[in-house]
């Protein structure tokens, strides 16, 4: 008996270790169970003190007085599927007649201490139908992505989301984003991270880094194309029209609509086109955008409407062409001039990091979500690297990615800097590099938590 006790007490004592010094350990050992066999025992009764029961059917209560039995209990939505995963649980629910998706929403705060849960969301997947997703930990506080993400050609993973699922950039699903943040947000980190994801890929990088190149061009072994002051970033993008303009003649002459062709042959942007003369996708890192609106005398004034004419012209228009844009800065507001908010209209995937300002969070969500305004603003200080990401949609998700440093991000590049393709309408804005491509060098150990 004594080393029973013994035995539970060294299995309680390495538990409430694992909690506290690794909690995803401490779930994918001890905790998934108990949540488990927690959420199976006080569902009924959790979903009848949250409000989500409805009265017994009419003729159940019918043939309970006939058969002189107990009046039957409300029903709560059926469970179709309660499955583990390695930050928490997915529960999906059948709801009953007369039950709304948004009365599941609005119960997720009440679910979470119901359940004794970090986090619960939820999303209609089909009408009746709804997936709630349960976190057993703060998974935000040390970013682990997964080993195994769906990678496909221009989607990156680049964040992990607060219900532990992954945070995609889809470029075929959202064409265009902006990205704001303060300074030491973690708004670096996040474009690294997407530049990282895009290295391996096949695809031509594009930047433009008014900071003189300093986020940007440690990376130039990997970028088809940089510019780092405002009069080059003007010539720079009055060549990427003229490629749009281009790509367009090619995919008209490949169309040949005739009554033969079958519809899914009709050519409408690059990615109909066959593999053989599909031009490559072109991705525009833009770093703080506010210094290509800014100007100080005439000359300044027609070289910043060049320059926003040619971004609203390629946020129009691009996406058929294979030409994205990322918008990035930390400061976005119709204080910049004519032509900003027309190219905000045309930024579908907005991500908000700490913002300075209210108005700020304003141009990213408020024709969006107005909970995803005060979210944006209520991220602190301390916590750099987390961020709102959402969609024109109006869904949005806490994100945070994972901490990469300039070093591991540089090494990175330099191993994929024979995939950088060759763009000769970007041919004069290769960057010049001197020297043989540099040894890798270690980084340093990253910090737990994403900077």
């Amino acid at each position: 008996m004594t080393g029973i006790v013994v035995a539970l007490a060294l299995v309680a004592a390495v538990a409430a270790l694992l909690r506290w010094r690794r909690p995803a350990w401490y779930w994918l050992t001890f905790g998934v169970t108990l949540a488990m066999v927690r959420v199976l025992v006080r569902y009924r009764s959790v979903m009848d003190a949250c409000g989500l029961t409805v009265p017994p059917a009419r003729w159940r209560l019918a043939l309970a007085r006939v058969a002189n039995r107990p009046i039957p209990e409300p029903r709560s939505p059926r469970i179709c599927r309660l499955r583990p995963t390695r930050t928490g649980l997915v529960l999906r629910l059948k709801l009953r007649p007369g039950q709304d998706a948004f009365d599941i929403a609005a119960a997720s705060d009440r679910l979470r201490h119901s359940f004794s849960m970090y986090g619960v969301t939820s999303r209609e997947l089909r009408s009746g139908v709804v997936e709630v997703r349960m976190t057993g930990y703060d998974v935000l506080k040390r970013v682990q992505m997964p080993t195994e993400t769906d990678t496909r050609p221009m989607r990156v993973p680049v964040a992990l989301r607060e219900d532990g699922a992954v945070h995609y950039r889809d470029y075929r699903a959202i064409p265009h984003a902006l990205t704001l943040g303060a300074t030491e947000s973690g708004k670096s980190v996040y474009q690294r991270n997407l530049v990282a994801g895009l290295a391996p890929m096949d695809v031509a990088l594009v930047g433009i880094d008014c900071k003189q190149g300093v986020e940007l061009f440690p990376l130039a072994r990997r970028f088809s194309a940089l510019a780092d002051s405002p009069d080059a970033a003007a010539e720079l993008l009055d060549a990427l029209v003229g490629r749009m303009e281009d790509v367009y003649q090619l995919i008209r002459a490949e169309q040949k609509i005739t009554a033969a062709v079958p519809d899914a042959e009709i050519a409408a942007d690059i990615w109909d086109l066959p593999e053989h003369l599909r031009p490559v996708p072109v991705v525009v890192l833009v770093d703080e955008v506010a210094e290509l609106a800014l100007y100080a005398n005439k000359e300044q004034e027609k070289r910043r409407d060049r320059i926003v004419t040619a971004l609203v012209r390629l946020a129009q228009l691009g996406r058929a062409a294979g030409i994205y844009l990322e918008i990035c800065g930390q400061r976005f507001g119709s204080e910049l001039g004519k032509g900003i908010t027309m190219l905000r209209a045309q930024l579908t995937g907005r991500t908000a990091h700490r913002v300075n300002d209210e108005t700020s969070a304003n141009m990213a969500f408020g024709d969006i979500s107005p909970d995803a305004v005060l979210a944006a603003i209520q991220i602190p200080a301390e916590t750099r690297g987390i961020a709102i990401a959402g969609d024109s949609s109006g869904g949005w998700h806490r994100i945070r990615a994972p901490h990469t440093s300039l070093r591991q991000a540089v090494n990175l590049c330099n191993r994929h800097a024979d995939q950088t393709p060759d763009v000769p309408e970007l041919a004069p804005f290769r960057p010049v590099l001197s020297g043989p491509v540099a040894a890798p060098v270690p980084s340093s150990k990253p910090s737990p938590a994403a900077v």
